[in-house]
């Protein structure tokens, strides 16, 4: 990521740190409500649990149904960590990303956003290698399904999700790159929005994006959720998606400028939208619950920046990766 201020701006240094060993409270942070909507989702008294910590940034974090078990990115550690209950985190793969040394200006070169798609591989936005690969979690052989947009390489890639089709949507902003966009290693003039379809092609879906990040579909697939993570403009926007799985012009969705003047701490990045439509995103503050026509319903506070969020174990449980440490809490309704 360019070192400025942003969503991770007060984790700059962490990537030279040791990985933290200090106690943590057991349950952290509180619910806030905002719309009588929430009650619906959560409640909120729900305790939030602290289950991992140890990590320089958690991110992408992706629940296994076959195994149980949660998977997570730690980026700038190179690492990804499994979590499983009763047996708590362990590393399960390193590195997670890029292979091999790591080059002079490469900030993050670990696996970023991941997902499963239909035969239960794992897809990864992996910032390090610059590029969308696959890791069968039978086998543990990676597959690099693509790397380069009109024979350019990628920036970094961030995030990831999968359409029923098989087509993957991205981001790739720069974060993974030390100097940013003046990254000496930076081959695209552009922070682009794409779609991997399952024969190859690479579409660029938006290009006029500062700081894409994170990235979602309604459940009926019409329509595409991408985060900002741009202080001149932390938004959510939404593209209206047509039958090619192309989208058309965005809208605002949510505007989160007001959180950001009230100095909450993160920026957008990371979300989940849930089988009710509802999207889990987070922001400046933390997960935001909102309605699918942009009302915040209610917040998940964790007292830090929260990267993203999953649905794991019965579909009711929510996994909340946020800086150094990983959460849960129980919802009233499945994300699945």
């Amino acid at each position: 990521m360019k070192l400025e201020l942003s969503r991770r701006a007060c984790l700059a240094g962490l990537a030279a740190l040791p990985i933290a060993t200090s106690a943590r409270a057991e349950k952290v942070g509180s619910i806030q409500r905002f719309d009588p909507e929430l009650d619906t989702i959560v409640d909120v008294d729900t305790p939030i649990d602290v289950i991992a910590i140890g990590i320089q940034w958690a991110e992408g974090p992706v629940w296994v149904k076959q195994g149980s078990y949660l998977l997570f990115s730690d980026p700038p550690a190179n690492t990804a960590f499994r979590w499983k209950e009763g047996e708590g985190k362990s590393v399960f793969r390193k590195p997670s990303g890029l292979v091999g040394p790591i080059p002079a200006g490469v900030r993050e070169a670990g696996s970023n956003g991941m997902a499963l798609d239909g035969k239960g591989r794992l897809v990864i936005a992996d910032s390090g290698t610059r590029a969308i690969t696959r890791v069968d979690l039978a086998t543990g052989k990676r597959t690099i399904l693509a790397d380069r947009y009109k024979g350019k390489r990628f920036n970094s890639c961030n995030d990831v999700v999968i359409a029923r089709s098989g087509a993957i949507y991205f981001t790739d902003p720069p974060y993974g790159l030390t100097e940013g966009d003046n990254s000496p290693l930076k081959e695209l003039p552009y922070n682009g929005v794409y779609r991997l379809d399952t024969d190859g092609k690479v579409t660029l879906l938006d290009s006029s994006l500062s700081r894409p990040n994170g990235i979602g579909l309604s459940p009926d697939e019409r329509t595409m959720y991408v985060s900002m993570s741009d202080e001149a403009r932390p938004q959510i926007l939404a593209y209206p998606l047509g039958a090619d799985g192309l989208p058309g012009g965005a809208r605002v969705l949510r505007d989160f400028s007001s959180e950001l003047a009230a100095k909450l701490p993160g920026l957008p990045d990371g979300m989940k939208v849930g089988a009710s439509g509802h999207l889990f995103a987070s922001g400046p503050g933390g997960i935001h619950i909102l309605a699918p026509d942009g009302r915040k319903l209610g917040t998940i506070v964790t007292g830090e920046a929260a990267a993203n969020c999953v649905f794991g174990e019965d579909g009711k449980t929510l996994f909340v990766t946020s800086s150094d440490m990983v959460v849960r809490l129980r919802l009233k309704i499945s994300g699945w």
